[in-house]
């Protein structure tokens, strides 16, 4: 019980660390991905995000159908030798979803950044979410790699049930937030100051060619 409720106002302090200052979230401060899936999922896993996977067997539920509030867990590649692990967002598609997750793309030249509704692509053959390809900020669009993964490890029940209490908190810190930088800069709202996020325009416009063939894809990531 007692993690479990840390676990909740971790993912409260989370929000509010995101509501309120990207500045912090970014450029002060350095965010591995395993300690902000940890935070922001309240899914308690330690160690490198290649290990999560093992590691949620008899812990955590596991499958390959995305949910939102589920880890997605990558698999370490020569490239990213740790593996990865990052907040599913929301589920728009039964192919596509968004991610929030750190220490991906290099922002204004900085490494271990926060970032929020992240585009994700299964492309794997049979649709098992194997395989994905995930939204690069640099390139503005989808990267070319096609990153293997484990598949998804849910939340327990328990914490499905404090998530309707844990909305409503958030809720209300993000009101709180709104009214802080209301007072600090007039005229900005929290996700005005992130200004990190890849523009929905974008994402959608990038899917859309990648779906017509249409467009160059000069991603790294």
């Amino acid at each position: 019980m007692h993690k479990r409720m840390k676990a909740t106002f971790g993912s409260l302090g989370a929000a509010l660390l995101l509501s309120l200052s990207p500045i912090a979230a970014s450029a002060d401060s350095y965010w591995q991905c395993v300690p902000f899936a940890r935070l922001m999922s309240g899914i308690q896993i330690f160690g490198d995000a290649r290990t999560w996977w093992q590691q949620a067997t008899g812990h955590y539920q596991t499958g390959y159908t995305p949910k939102a509030g589920a880890v997605l867990c990558f698999k370490a590649t020569g490239r990213m030798r740790l593996g990865h692990v990052a907040v599913v967002s929301q589920v728009l598609t039964d192919r596509i979803i968004q991610i929030t997750h750190a220490n991906w793309s290099i922002i204004e030249g900085a490494r271990g950044q926060v970032e929020q509704n992240v585009t994700v692509v299964d492309v794997s053959p049979a649709g098992d979410w194997s395989q994905v390809k995930v939204w690069y900020d640099p390139s503005r669009q989808l990267g070319t790699t096609v990153h293997p993964t484990y598949g998804f490890i849910y939340q327990d029940d328990a914490a499905t049930k404090f998530a309707v209490a844990q909305n409503v908190a958030v809720q209300m810190a993000q009101n709180a937030a709104n009214q802080v930088v209301a007072a600090v800069r007039p005229g900005s709202s929290p996700l005005q100051m992130l200004g990190q996020v890849a523009d929905s325009t974008d994402r959608i416009a990038a899917l859309i060619q990648l779906a017509t063939g249409q467009g160059g894809d000069t991603s790294k990531k």
